[in-house]
């Protein structure tokens, strides 16, 4: 692995140039981050916050975190809601999980839909292995449309229907720069977790799709035989990687509940003995005598207890930033398109 490489790969943790100069960082927050990067960075970020408050706004803060009754109800809040927050995604995991719990016959249908999509896709690249990762998909398709998009240009006959061969130039043109969009970063995001499953869930041909079915409606006497059997056989390509598309968002959302789930359940527990603590050591009047950057024990102490608080919270913030930024982006799976 060469020094890019391994450049590359920290893209999980922390913002990586593209191109060299530009750093994205609200993508890679919203995306290309580890949620565990960027639920760190918001701690880091609250925690910061509250001793810069502190900082400023010294002998108030201290004044505020004196009435103990104020800050232990503020706590017991916390606190039953890290529990209701755990129940909840607890819940949601167990819905996603009621998809696999079905009888047998469900099980096999499926098994039969994905043996026919997979020998379906055997036979348009004439083999008898179809990929089984993102990756190889995105690779294999986008060269089976580019080839298709290519033997339909070169049937085309340009007696007597320049306009509907011109048509079609400019239709290849766009798909080969849509394609071209994908392949350029494929490579940049070999270390990124959710680089390629993005790249393919961002690419949508739908417009292009569009722009198929309007030259051969536009043109559809002067299309021989030949030709229609071309534009059959791409779009037959456009339904197949929409269809292997679609299902990159089932295998995501499958994969980042269940992520979710597992990263609340490990990180509310700490939470809570920390809030329970808290709330005991300011009945008890007991705060740890130790300062930072000169501010007091208990604004320290305090700053510290509500972080680990507000941690469960965080958790579920990183992760549906990301869930609901791929919603979004990749609403256009109908007929229709929202802006």
């Amino acid at each position: 692995m060469s020094l890019a490489d391994h450049f590359y790969a920290l893209r999980d943790w922390v913002p990586v140039p593209v191109d060299g100069v530009r750093v994205e960082i609200v993508r890679w927050v919203l995306l290309e981050a580890n949620r565990r990067a960027v639920t760190g960075a918001l701690l880091t970020l609250t925690f910061v916050s509250m001793l810069a408050l502190g900082n400023v706004w010294t002998f108030e803060m201290q004044r505020l975190f004196t009435e103990t009754d104020s800050v232990q109800t503020v706590l017991n809040s916390l606190l039953s809601g890290i529990i209701l927050l755990v129940s909840v995604v607890v819940s949601i995991n167990s819905i996603v999980l009621t998809y696999d719990i079905t009888a047998i016959s469900t099980q096999r249908e499926r098994v039969q839909g994905t043996t026919e999509y997979r020998r379906e896709i055997g036979q348009m690249v004439r083999s008898e292995r179809s990929p089984t990762d993102p990756r190889s998909f995105l690779e294999l398709m986008t060269h089976v449309m580019q080839e298709r998009a290519e033997d339909l240009q070169e049937t085309v006959t340009r007696d007597n229907h320049e306009e509907f061969a011109e048509a079609v130039d400019e239709f290849v043109d766009s798909l080969e720069t849509s394609i071209r969009t994908l392949e350029d970063p494929r490579e940049e995001v070999g270390g990124a977790d959710f680089g390629t499953l993005w790249l393919g869930l961002e690419a949508d041909f739908g417009r292009l799709v569009d722009e198929l079915q309007t030259i051969r409606i536009a043109h559809a006497e002067e299309i021989p035989d030949e030709e229609k059997e071309e534009f059959d056989k791409l779009m037959e390509a456009f339904e197949l990687f929409e269809t292997g598309r679609q299902y990159f968002k089932t295998l995501y959302y499958s994969r980042e509940i269940s992520e979710l789930s597992r990263t609340l359940l490990v990180i509310s527990f700490p939470s809570i003995l920390v809030t329970a603590w808290t709330i005991m050591a300011i009945d008890a009047g007991t705060i740890p005598g130790f300062g930072l950057f000169g501010l007091p024990p208990l604004q320290v102490f305090l700053a510290t207890s509500f972080t680990i608080s507000l941690a469960p919270y965080l958790v579920l913030t990183a992760y549906v930033l990301r869930t609901a930024t791929v919603a979004r982006r990749t609403a256009a799976g109908g007929p229709f398109v929202l802006d």
